[in-house]
């Protein structure tokens, strides 16, 4: 890890912390038999045993990752077109009966987390790569389109409704986190998914988990 990689973390560290005072969060330790909660993980003490829940939805924790993009200047910067899409037929053309409904080109199912599947132009943006999207989040690129060409990318929302209210379409700077090596797998997001934000103080494998 070099200086300026340091020095960005730190960086991040110190806004998500404040943002999330920000916003009321906070931790509380109740002796041996409690509930407790801090940046988003709810943790139940009993007794030995430490129980941890994610309590943060996907949205709430974009907003507070907004607050901190000055971290993500340090990586490759590119202007997208990108449109919101959800599984549904008017962006896909399949009803939930299709055996194929929901499920990406790379084999992955849909989902809206701390790292969303998006689809873009795969020669541009192979399958694997995590992009950063102001207002959205991160996006890995997990399927593609017969109109993606070039520099556009879909977000995948979980409704319509949510694609008209929360997206749209606009022209968007977005950052590569990492390019991807065309593969894309559910354990490989889990893994990102659990580790959630801190998923970015730490540099992503090249190499996936297989099933």
């Amino acid at each position: 890890m070099n200086g300026k990689q340091f020095v960005s973390i730190v960086a991040l560290f110190i806004l998500v912390l404040t943002a999330f005072a920000s916003d009321g969060y906070s931790y509380n330790v109740v002796g041996d038999h409690g509930v407790s909660s801090t940046f988003g993980i709810k943790e139940t003490k009993e007794g030995q045993r430490v129980v941890k829940k994610r309590t943060v939805s996907a949205s709430s924790l974009t907003q507070v990752i907004d607050k901190a993009d000055v971290f993500h200047e340090q990586y490759p910067k590119v202007r997208v077109v990108a449109t919101g899409y959800y599984a549904g037929y008017e962006s896909t053309g399949k009803n939930p009966s299709h055996p194929s409904y929901g499920i990406t080109y790379s084999g992955v199912k849909v989902r809206r987390d701390d790292y969303s599947t998006i689809a873009a132009d795969l020669r541009v943006f192979p399958l694997g790569t995590i992009l950063y999207i102001p207002g959205y989040g991160y996006g890995v690129v997990a399927d593609k389109g017969g109109a993606i060409r070039g520099h556009k990318i879909d977000l995948y929302f979980e409704t319509k409704q949510d694609v008209f209210s929360q997206w749209g379409k606009k022209s968007v700077d977005v950052y590569i986190v990492k390019k991807g090596e065309g593969k894309v797998t559910e354990a490989f997001l889990n893994s990102l998914n659990e580790k959630g934000i801190a998923a970015m103080a730490e540099p992503v494998s090249g190499k996936q988990q297989t099933e």
